[in-house]
């Protein structure tokens, strides 16, 4: 019996040995492992960051260093660097325009599609109404269609009722085309709302518009917020529709751009610091809703 015992405690003192060996490498192991992830993660967003780095410094530097060397140069020569080129771009009429275009057209193309999509997609979620499901259907079968399709037809109808060329038209394309993803997404998200809350609402005495404003959308921030950032995100950086349904006066900053660099091409004094500024208030905007943008796909994915 004791010599029984003896081998039994022997066995388990060598089982937590080795136990403990694993756990030591296991977490040898992970240490490593984590710290490769991160220097791997750290290399990608360097080499991400690279263009903009450089197309900030080309535009803190004048046409003649840049004709001269390139804009890392700057590092061993910090002398280039010059707020001249943002002075001309001020000073140009057409750049300065074509930016308040952009947000006379991001603006409210965003504001409505997040207004609408939202009221659509709680009314696809949660109010009974004939041939509900047919409709939604019919909207999401609207995610198909690309938008190349829509152009032509689209300009002669803006061209018979006098929105071709204008900031209206260019909004309510980008409205139209943002709607069925819109609506597709939040009505997903409005249906995971518990029903106990919207019925303990009504018992309350509240209405559809009341519950909608004090309940759900309080609920879907994180998803609407990530709306919003696509939506201003795909409107903001758009050339296409642009191109299309603007001329000279409504054009926004892409099209302003594209058409310095047809007509001036070596106007890089203007284009650059043009090209930063058009690039960096999607990224502010980016990163000034972050937090509600991963609150929206973390919802989203364990949902």
């Amino acid at each position: 019996m004791t010599a029984a015992a003896g081998s039994i405690g022997k066995v388990s003192s060598a089982d937590t040995a080795v136990k403990a060996r694993q756990s030591l490498g296991s977490r040898i192991v992970g240490k490593l492992s984590g710290g490769l992830v991160r220097a791997v993660l750290l290399v990608v967003g360097l080499f991400w960051l690279v263009p903009t780095i450089g197309l900030l410094v080309s535009s803190l530097r004048s046409p003649q260093d840049m004709s001269a060397s390139g804009w890392w140069t700057v590092f061993s020569e910090p002398s280039q660097l010059t707020v001249d080129s943002y002075r001309k771009l001020l000073e140009n009429g057409d750049i300065t325009d074509s930016l308040v275009n952009t947000v006379l057209i991001t603006v409210p193309a965003t504001v409505l599609v997040v207004v609408i999509g939202a009221l659509a997609g709680y009314a696809f979620a949660w109010m009974e109404f004939p041939g509900r499901d047919w409709w939604f259907l019919g909207v999401v079968s609207l995610l198909v269609v690309p938008v190349q399709v829509a152009l032509i037809p689209i300009a002669e109808l803006f061209g018979n009722i006098g929105l071709f060329g204008t900031i209206l038209g260019v909004i309510l394309f980008h409205t139209g085309f943002g709607l069925p993803f819109a609506v597709f997404l939040l009505r997903n998200f409005f249906a995971e709302i518990p029903r106990e809350l919207l019925e303990a609402a009504r018992l309350d005495g509240a209405g559809e518009l009341r519950l909608f404003a004090r309940v759900v959308m309080p609920l879907g921030g994180p998803a609407i917020a990530s709306l919003g950032i696509f939506q201003f995100l795909w409107v903001w950086n758009d050339m296409l529709v642009a191109l299309v349904f603007t001329k000279s006066g409504t054009q926004p900053v892409t099209v302003a751009l594209q058409t310095q660099v047809r007509q001036f091409g070596n106007n890089i004094d203007v284009l650059a610091p043009g090209a930063f500024i058009s690039m960096v208030i999607p990224l502010a905007v980016f990163f000034a809703f972050q937090r509600q943008f991963v609150s929206g796909v973390m919802a989203g994915a364990v949902k």
